[in-house]
């Protein structure tokens, strides 16, 4: 994991990245990878998501909130960078007051307050993507955010929480398939994936798989997330084709 300054810069950067995108668009425009969702939908579950992380932290708990907190409108598009950027620094203050290794609740269990400027980076960051190609911008993430987002989405998917609240990730139990993902513009190892028989495990490396996915780490996000398929991406399909589609399919929220 990096180091919490450098999650704290990186939730501000790629808060402040989505908010140029947006600011002034169209609310009602449809984001093709949240095909529910209009822009103005996505802009309030970021904003929203932030004020509800900064709550939670500034109030130090370590039992899950409540759910029924009413979210807060988001203003006029042309103050929605305004007000992006206040929900991440909502966020970092709300750690900076509580101090970022106190302990509190989050969905994996108690974990210090840096847990949620950490999920929220990522959040924000795969999110980004969803504004982007909504409105037609290139994606384009810092190498090392996108590496820990890869390497948050794995840790958190091998929970064993995340079967229990999504069935489709138990089918991806195997008999040791391994997929590996490998960054062409990084000097480290891959994310190495191996499916078996009691769930799916990961470590980083480089060994041999059944199939490997290449290309920049930035490309790498956008498959692992589906917010483009592989042959959208720059990346390339060495191995069973077969294997990467069924993970694909069986990972998608």
């Amino acid at each position: 994991m990096l180091e919490v300054e450098r999650l704290a810069a990186g939730l501000r950067e790629e808060t402040g990245r989505i908010a140029d995108i947006v600011g002034g668009a169209d609310p009602d425009l449809r984001v093709p990878t949240c095909p529910e969702w209009t822009v103005r939908d996505l802009v309030e579950h970021i904003g929203n998501a932030h004020r509800w992380t900064a709550d939670l932290v500034e109030r130090r708990l370590t039992e899950p909130p409540a759910l029924d907190l009413v979210p807060a409108p988001s203003p006029a598009a042309e103050d929605w960078p305004g007000w992006l950027r206040e929900g991440a620094a909502l966020v970092l203050d709300a750690a900076r007051r509580t101090g970022t290794e106190t302990t509190v609740w989050t969905f994996a269990g108690p974990r210090p307050a840096s847990f949620w400027i950490r999920r929220m980076l990522h959040d924000t960051l795969v999110h980004r993507a969803d504004a982007a190609i909504a409105l037609g911008v290139e994606v384009d993430y810092a190498p090392d955010l996108a590496a820990d987002a890869l390497t948050e989405g794995l840790e958190l998917l091998c929970l064993p929480l995340a079967a229990r609240a999504r069935p489709a990730i138990a089918e991806l139990r195997g008999t040791g398939e391994r997929l590996l993902l490998s960054p062409a513009d990084l000097d480290e190892p891959g994310w190495l994936i191996t499916r078996a028989p009691e769930g799916v495990t990961w470590e980083r490396g480089d060994g041999p798989a059944d199939v490997t996915l290449t290309g920049p780490v930035t490309d790498l996000v956008l498959v692992f997330t589906r917010r483009l398929p592989p042959d959208r991406a720059r990346t390339e399909i060495t191995g069973d084709t077969a294997l990467l589609d069924h993970w694909l399919a069986r990972t998608a929220f």
